[in-house]
């Protein structure tokens, strides 16, 4: 039964108001309502907008990352998602992008190494780099032969295994896949920027402190035999790529390398032997 209001008393009809109000939740322009025990979603998500979604809905809060027939034998598959403890707002964000929030925060990865150690720092930037920008010819007809830029997601191993080679999960749909078949050869650059490290300094992206990496070789297919490990590199960082369409075909590359170009401080670049490079580690 709804409060009566008395008109005697300011503070009784302040009260009485809020009484009231007590059943109505606010609505957000995009339609989303959010209340304790529920959280409503209105959004129009299609398996193309979202494909990590497309689950019953009693499985959306199991876990977003493969089973272990997904990612091959012996790769171990993460624990189940945790309901998050506190509001709706929060547990929407959790499904809507399928991230294990814990794993978001360690790919920080701390402090980077000694700007003096050139190898270890492009180690540290290749592994922690969760994306970065691919540079191609293109085979676009407007600008055939002129470079062309794509983001794309990528790993070189799980967090806790850096091998500095880098993986890619591309379809044939993408232009820059169809440059790649012409000429097979490509720069990939990171920037320091991506993480906190360059906000918390306040060092523009630009900025030699803020350390550029660019890695420059041969795309190319990965192997039957380095599939497995391809896998659960870029699943256990990228676990929303295993329910991508399968209809887009997508496949395993991974970047040979040539150079390594780093440049992390004042003063000029670092052109790093592959050897040193290799020899590195992030941890």
């Amino acid at each position: 039964m709804k409060p009566r209001c008395s008109p005697l008393a300011p503070l009784a009809l302040l009260a009485c108001c809020l009484a009231l109000s007590r059943g109505y939740t606010l609505r957000s322009s995009v339609s989303w309502a959010v209340t304790s025990n529920d959280v409503v979603e209105d959004a129009d998500l299609s398996e193309e907008v979202a494909p990590a979604l497309l689950v019953d809905g009693a499985g959306l809060w199991k876990q977003a990352y493969p089973s272990p027939d997904v990612l091959g034998d012996g790769v171990e598959s993460p624990g189940e998602l945790v309901k998050p403890e506190s509001d709706g707002v929060a547990r929407l964000s959790s499904r809507l992008f399928s991230y294990r929030l814990e794993k978001v925060k360690k790919s920080a990865g701390g402090s980077p190494p000694p700007h003096q150690e050139t190898a270890r720092t492009a180690r540290y930037i290749s592994h922690y780099s969760d994306w970065g920008h691919l540079a191609t010819i293109s085979t676009l007809d407007k600008i055939k032969g002129l470079p062309f830029g794509n983001v794309f997601s990528v790993s070189d191993g799980p967090l806790d295994n850096s091998t500095g080679v880098i993986y890619f999960y591309v379809t044939p749909m993408d232009n820059t896949v169809s440059d790649l078949k012409k000429n097979p050869y490509a720069s990939l650059t990171f920037s320091e920027a991506e993480g906190e490290f360059c906000r918390q300094m306040a060092y523009d992206p630009e900025d030699p402190r803020c350390a550029r990496l660019t890695l420059t070789g041969k795309m190319v297919e990965v192997a039957p035999e380095e599939l497995t490990f391809a896998k659960e590199a870029m699943f256990s960082r990228h676990p929303v790529m295993a329910k991508w369409p399968v209809g887009h075909k997508w496949f395993f590359m991974k970047l040979e390398l040539i150079q390594v170009w780093l440049q992390d401080w004042f003063g000029g670049v670092s052109l790093i032997p592959l050897e040193d490079y290799f020899k590195a580690t992030p941890f």
